[in-house]
């Protein structure tokens, strides 16, 4: 659906689904019940579905009639796809995924296959006279410590073949990198850092600045307690493109209060990574890899730092929500968000709601999930 001059989704990576059979029955039972809820006859283009397509989905809907079957049933459900999440290439849900999520990363030549099929897919899905995106993974993990030059080299063949489907097809296509916390790169500084280095060896700068720029994320962004103006202020002073915002909200809380550490117990949970990230009265950084290794510092009687201001983890919570005393959210980061795209409304035209953590959120945060997705739109609606 429009907001001015943008289009907003939320990312169907809330709901399992591996095979394009199981995506498809997703947004018929789920899609279009938050449909009907927020926009039940949006006005042209219509109701835009933020897509997200495991690397097995990928493969099956390029299989035979399935994606011209696929643009058929968005047209006769007045939905359009604007966008595609390809940062999980597998299992997103019901099993472990931590740093899973990174693999292959951007040193494989599965992800570059993975991706350029993904662009191939949105070319032909995305309406004449709107851009297209593909999100995906900052590169690699911290923890994999891997070299840029294989990622550089990925990278641009990945940027001349969307160069190919956007003259092929007449659309502007572009892949967004998404900085997350312990990622090859995952603040605004590192971020800025990381393109400096990649446009400095490309062979075509220009090329990679117009089919490459980053997926901001204000749950990540929040994490790492950059400021959201004075970062997408950076990143665009120096030519790198906003492909994408994913609005949502992260945990905050006091590591100095008892009743706080004890209240964000309950979101220590298998599935996901939850990297906690502690501020102390001089601006330091303290980063803890999981909830668990956090809590572990603790246990340990180490600094986690000493004097400590707040502390952040990476936990995505609906962007309406504000968890209950003592906890908080990093909610104002969206906000801002929301602000500077009033302020400038031509630095991105694509927002996406990604809460994809409804199945393991604590119970008092949960509500059925069309409901809670229904909800985090008329936030953002009444903030537009």
């Amino acid at each position: 659906m429009k907001i001015a001059n943008a289009h907003l989704a939320y990312c169907t990576n809330i709901h399992p689904a591996e095979s394009w059979e199981e995506t498809l029955t997703a947004l018929k039972e789920h899609t279009l019940t938050v449909r009907d809820k927020v926009a039940p006859s949006a006005p042209a283009p219509g109701y835009a579905i933020g897509l997200r397509l495991s690397a097995r989905a990928a493969d099956e809907l390029l299989e035979g009639s399935n994606l011209a079957d696929f643009k058929q049933w968005l047209e006769q459900e007045n939905c359009y796809v604007f966008t595609i999440n390809g940062f999980p290439y597998g299992s997103f849900h019901g099993t472990r995924v931590k740093e899973q999520v990174f693999l292959p990363d951007w040193t494989s030549d599965e992800r570059l296959d993975y991706t350029i099929k993904l662009f191939s897919i949105i070319a032909q899905l995305v309406p004449e006279g709107i851009d297209g995106s593909v999100s995906t993974l900052p590169g690699s993990h911290k923890q994999f410590e891997a070299d840029d030059a294989p990622i550089f080299k990925n990278l641009e063949i990945c940027a001349e073949k969307i160069e190919e489907f956007s003259q092929q097809y007449n659309r502007d296509l572009h892949l967004g990198l998404e900085p997350e916390p312990l990622g090859h790169f995952e603040n605004t500084e590192e971020s800025l850092a990381f393109f400096d280095r990649f446009l400095k060896v490309a062979s075509n700068p220009d090329l990679i600045k117009r089919r490459v720029g980053i997926n901001y994320d204000t749950c990540h962004f929040a994490l790492e307690f950059n400021d959201c103006r004075q970062s997408l202020d950076a990143l665009r002073a120096a030519g790198i493109r906003i492909s994408k915002v994913h609005l949502s909200s992260a945990l905050e809380f006091d590591p100095l209060s008892q009743e706080s550490l004890e209240s964000i117990r309950s979101f220590d949970e298998p599935t996901y990574f939850h990297q906690v990230i502690v501020l102390d009265s001089d601006g330091h950084l303290t980063r803890h890899r999981d909830l668990p290794d956090f809590f572990a510092s603790i246990e340990n009687t180490q600094p986690t730092p000493p004097d400590p201001v707040a502390g952040r983890i990476h936990f995505h919570i609906p962007l309406y929500a504000e968890p209950g005393a003592p906890l908080r959210s990093t909610q104002s980061h969206a906000v801002d968000a929301l602000e500077y795209f009033a302020e400038h409304p031509d630095f991105c035209t694509h927002f996406e709601i990604e809460t994809y953590t409804w199945g393991v959120l604590p119970g008092d945060l949960q509500i059925t999930i069309e409901d809670q997705i229904a909800k985090e739109y008329q936030w953002v609606l009444e903030r537009c």
